[in-house]
């Protein structure tokens, strides 16, 4: 990873300013949510280990996007709601000059050895090393995009790609971030990765994001399996089974706003 290779630099304990490698893809001079996701949980799991440890897990955390994400400095807010020793729920909110952009909460879970009844989730899928990388600069602009190494598992179709992604650009500088945080902080690339439309044409940015795990996820990849359905009103809806290279990790679900550009509107 070379010096300055992060998306965020720190202010304080609690501001982040971000690099050019979070520009967003809907806009470049905006920021991409994805690494900022990835930084609420950095913010929430620092919170979290200010008190002893709990051996609890993040097990869910939702995320809604409350409006543009600047190129701006970041402050991050955490507070636990509901304090316990086996549950706990914690909410996060980041503010852009004093004005919330997003607010997430996330659940905390108790761990046990479950492995005797553990099943359920689909097959793995290919190792990343045995595919092709996968230019998703050529359909996106932005740092963010840029950063990425894609995988995709066969060819990538109009509302169903499966893909590998990962990225050498390191989440906060000089702050060493847990496998949880690097995963989430690629999560968001979901919705891209899938297009049912050419988003020179149609926009369908999401406006929350919301992941469920069964199990704490590992390594230097997030396997992304996913599914983009538009409806006939304006609303779709992106879903992903989550892996790493273990196997399923969880699910990931996105609401979609969904509109023509101005330019390919009708008379």
């Amino acid at each position: 990873m070379h010096p300055g290779s992060n998306y965020f630099e720190p202010i304080d304990d609690h501001r982040y300013k971000p690099t050019a490698h979070a520009g967003g893809a809907w806009d470049p001079g905006e920021l991409h949510f994805s690494p900022l996701g990835g930084l609420v949980v950095h913010a929430i799991e620092r919170h979290v280990g200010e008190r002893a440890a709990t051996g609890m897990a993040l097990s869910r955390v939702s995320f809604d996007i409350l409006g543009r994400l600047a190129l701006d400095e970041y402050e991050i807010r955490v507070e636990t709601v509901r304090p316990g020793r086996t549950i706990e729920l914690v909410e996060a909110v980041a503010l852009v000059a004093g004005r919330p952009v997003v607010r997430a909460r996330a659940w905390l879970l108790g761990s046990w050895d479950t492995g005797a009844v553990a099943g359920g989730a689909s097959g793995g899928l290919p190792r990343p090393e045995t595919l092709a990388p996968w230019p998703l600069a050529s359909l996106w602009p932005g740092g963010y995009i840029a950063s990425l190494d894609v995988r995709p598992v066969g060819a990538p179709r109009p509302g169903r790609t499966t893909a590998w992604i990962s990225t050498s650009v390191g989440l906060v500088a000089g702050q060493a971030a847990s496998p949880l945080a690097s995963y989430l902080a690629l999560v968001d690339t979901a919705n891209g990765i899938a297009v049912r439309r050419p988003p020179t044409a149609w926009m369908f940015p999401n406006v929350d994001l919301t992941v469920h795990l069964h199990r704490r996820p590992e390594g230097n990849w997030t396997g992304l399996d996913t599914t983009v359905v538009f409806g006939p009103a304006g609303q779709g809806v992106t879903s992903t089974v989550l892996h790493d290279l273990a196997g399923p990790v969880g699910h990931a679900q996105q609401m979609l706003t969904v509109r023509p550009l101005p330019a390919a509107e009708g008379p």
